[in-house]
């Protein structure tokens, strides 16, 4: 075994942070911090995801007595708490997207209002949200035999982790917040397996079975009471460059989803498409055309597959 050399050792570290400190090796990925401005910090997003599942599904992610008058007390103590640690972290979200700050006490005081009327904007938007991810429990216990009830779909099934964290990310982005929407559901994402970006418009009566793996883009439009299976794409076909062969960002280029369709597992759906209303699509098929209203789409069989299952008999 070599001998240790504390000598050797320590000037790799000097020459390490040497490189490290020089301005041109992390001016490009570096984010300039100003005094006084709060850091985004993911522990406290996962605080703030977690009390707002606690205000929108009161009995279940806490311990405290469900009674008319405690449930008053309790939703004005969350949603004070929650106000003042959203308010925080849609301030740390201003100040890292703000390309041209100025590093001044005033600047940094009009953010603070700013990020207080947002996180008291959003909190109006919790009885709406509260009704729709009702709905999102409602679809996803009815779409399955297996949930006993809706106590189960809520503390156990992942699609609910996952649609709950796009609907407050999708609100958020509704309020021009930076950064944290996309943050809220890449943490989501991470969790259950289930990527949604926050940008999408996803209508009410939403689930998706199993959920892992299932893909939904930015600028996908999803309608009412449309179920997903494991697997689902809704995907992009191809991304317009412009002048500069850089990708031009924003425009139309995820499926539309029209109310009351079905996309079973691995069905991979690409480009500006719209699936019709009732329609359902088989599993492992590849789409990247319009779908009439009340089509059933699945895969072609070969020859020796129609024979095997008796249509050549």
């Amino acid at each position: 075994m070599t001998a240790f050399n504390r000598k050797e050792t320590a000037e790799k570290l000097r020459n390490a942070v040497e490189i490290l400190s020089k301005n041109d090796s992390y001016s490009a990925i570096c984010h300039k911090h100003y005094i006084g401005e709060p850091s985004i910090s993911m522990e406290k997003l996962d605080m703030i995801v977690k009390k707002i599942r606690e205000i929108i599904f009161p009995g279940f992610f806490d311990n405290n007595t469900l009674d008319p008058v405690a449930v008053h007390y309790y939703m004005g103590v969350y949603t004070d708490e929650l106000f003042d640690m959203l308010s925080e972290q849609i301030l740390a979200g201003l100040c890292f997207a703000c390309k041209e700050r100025k590093d001044s006490e005033l600047h940094l005081m009009d953010e603070m209002v700013y990020a207080n009327d947002i996180a008291a904007d959003f909190i109006s938007t919790l009885p709406e949200m509260r009704r729709i991810l009702s709905t999102d429990v409602e679809a996803t216990f009815l779409g399955d035999p297996a949930a006993q009830s809706w106590s189960e779909v809520i503390f156990c099934y992942p699609t609910i982790k996952a649609i709950s964290s796009y609907r407050i990310a999708h609100a958020l982005l509704g309020l021009k917040v930076p950064i944290i929407p996309r943050i809220i559901t890449e943490m989501a994402h991470s969790e259950t397996g289930i990527d949604i970006h926050p940008r999408a418009e996803i209508g009410e009566s939403f689930s998706i079975d199993h959920g892992t793996g299932t893909v939904i883009g930015a600028t996908c439009i999803i309608g009412k009471k449309v179920k997903l299976y494991q697997g689902v794409t809704l995907g992009a076909k191809n991304f317009p460059m412009d002048e500069n062969g850089n990708p031009i960002k924003g425009i139309p280029r995820h499926p539309i989803i029209e109310d009351n369709v079905v996309i079973y597992a691995q069905a991979t759906i690409l480009g500006r498409v719209t699936i019709g209303h009732e329609s359902v699509i088989g599993g492992n098929v590849w789409v990247t055309h319009d779908v009439p209203p009340n089509s059933t789409l699945v895969q072609f069989k070969p020859k020796w597959q129609q024979f095997a299952d008796g249509a050549g008999i």
